[in-house]
């Protein structure tokens, strides 16, 4: 009996040595694979805890420059911020600040210059969009009106899409094109909920151009039926 049991424990083993020769080296490096899949992921997660961290800091520093309106300080800091900490949500937030500062304090090129980084490079795309919207803004005041509305172009998150047709109408309304920003203007109310204050402004914007959206919506439901 012991006899046999040693003889199917000697085939078991040959069996498992076979198997092994055969596939042991694809399983020990799936399992290297798989190890390092979870380093890598492990590593990159602290590697972001760690530099969201240190980006916070540089913000608080970067804040106390804001309270004090030192656009100088403050643009030190986010430059660098941008350096460091470019993926970091603090970085973005601290380039809408800046350039809101940097407008207040009359120096326009570098509002621009800040705007331009986050509406490109900023890791959050609401950063990245408000950014868009706001040098768009810059550019029609300047009236580099192709820029702005190049700017317009990329806003493609749902939730702006209402200002974006708002500023379009604005930029259409200033190279002296009535209809198109009558358009631009009705896609703007029509896009907005009633309940926001800012879709009367809208609308008087589209009364001064002729327009009545409530109106033109009420016919347009009225022929739809």
């Amino acid at each position: 009996m012991a006899t046999q049991l040693d003889l199917e424990e000697q085939e078991q083993l040959d069996q498992l040595k076979a198997f092994w020769n055969q596939y042991g080296n694809l399983i020990s490096g799936l399992l290297i694979v798989a190890a390092l899949a979870y380093l890598g992921w492990f590593g990159w997660n602290w590697y972001q805890r760690d530099q969201g961290t240190k980006a916070a800091s540089m913000y608080d520093e970067f804040e106390k420059a804001q309270q004090a309106a030192d656009a100088e300080r403050a643009g030190r800091i986010f430059s660098d911020m941008k350096e460091r900490f470019p993926r970091a949500a603090f970085t973005g937030q601290a380039g809408l600040a800046a350039a809101k500062l940097a407008g207040e304090k009359g120096q326009a090129d570098a509002a621009r210059a800040d705007l331009a980084w986050v509406a490109e490079k900023a890791a959050e795309t609401e950063y990245r969009t408000i950014a868009k919207l706001r040098l768009a803004g810059q550019l029609l005041d300047e009236k580099k009106y192709d820029e702005a509305l190049k700017q317009l172009d990329g806003v493609d998150a749902a939730e702006f899409q209402a200002l974006a047709f708002d500023r379009r109408g604005d930029v259409l309304t200033a190279q002296g094109k009535g209809e198109e920003a009558k358009a631009a203007y009705q896609k703007a109310w029509a896009a907005m909920d009633a309940k926001v204050d800012y879709r009367r402004v809208v609308e008087a914007k589209l009364n001064v151009l002729g327009v009545d959206p409530a109106a033109s919506a009420a016919s347009g439901a009225g022929s739809a039926k």
